[in-house]
């Protein structure tokens, strides 16, 4: 198999550090569960989904390797797990909640179904096969954690995630390219046979996300989505 360019083994290799800092930040969420004596059922799905997460950045080492990149991923300790704010515990796990598990995993899931469609190199087919059918179980746990939330403090849990969702779904928007001189949302063969997309994708697919999915599971769940809109 002919070696791409470089920037696909770069860009799988940013998945690897992408996907072992998730799994370092549900298992600092996974503890905080625990100190908040959360069911037991949610717990364990936390626990499943670290050693998903360290799957997939094996798998996506193993991409980034047969796309020619050779180099170590660059884990920044810091970045390996969840930091306190001054607030009650059960409050920066409501935020994690909502911001890491509900928004993220759950836009991540048509994100990799995209990444997948036209996908043909071996390793990084396997890869998103099992991210695309993991990361559905995710985006259903963070859901089913912040029913959970909502369930043990009603009132006060829904009102701190409609006062925090504006500015999470500015940090969103901006990690997923709004505003950026992107290029129009085409993808080179190559790219595409190695899972790559444009960014100018990331963000169509984020907007069509908080339409479909986010406003309609807020609202669901009683709470006011309209901090999804820009």
């Amino acid at each position: 198999m002919e070696s791409p360019p470089a920037h696909v083994g770069e860009e799988w290799l940013r998945r690897v550090e992408a996907e072992y800092t998730s799994c370092a930040i549900t298992a600092s969420f996974v503890q905080w569960l625990v100190r908040l004596a959360a069911p037991p059922e949610l717990i364990r799905d936390g626990l499943r989904v670290v050693d998903d997460e360290l799957e997939h950045a094996t798998l996506s080492h193993v991409v980034a390797r047969d796309a020619g990149c050779d180099a170590r991923p660059d884990l920044v300790q810091e970045s390996l797990g969840l930091k306190r704010h001054d607030v009650p515990l059960w409050l920066d796990g409501l935020w994690t909640a909502v911001e890491t598990f509900c928004l993220g995993e759950t836009v991540a899931v048509p994100l990799f179904v995209a990444m997948r469609a036209a996908c043909t190199v071996d390793s990084a087919r396997i890869a998103l096969d099992r991210i695309v059918r993991d990361e559905v179980r995710h985006r259903d746990f963070g859901w089913a954690c912040l029913d959970w939330f909502t369930q043990t403090r009603p009132d006060e849990a829904r009102l701190q995630v409609e006062r925090a969702l504006p500015d999470m779904m500015q940090r969103l928007r901006a990690n997923y390219g709004q505003g950026a001189d992107a290029p129009a949302a085409k993808t080179s063969e190559t790219d595409a046979r190695w899972g790559l997309l444009p960014i100018a994708r990331y963000a169509e697919i984020l907007e069509r996300c908080v339409q479909r999915d986010f406003v309609p599971r807020f609202e669901t769940l009683g709470i006011d989505p309209a901090g999804c809109h820009p």
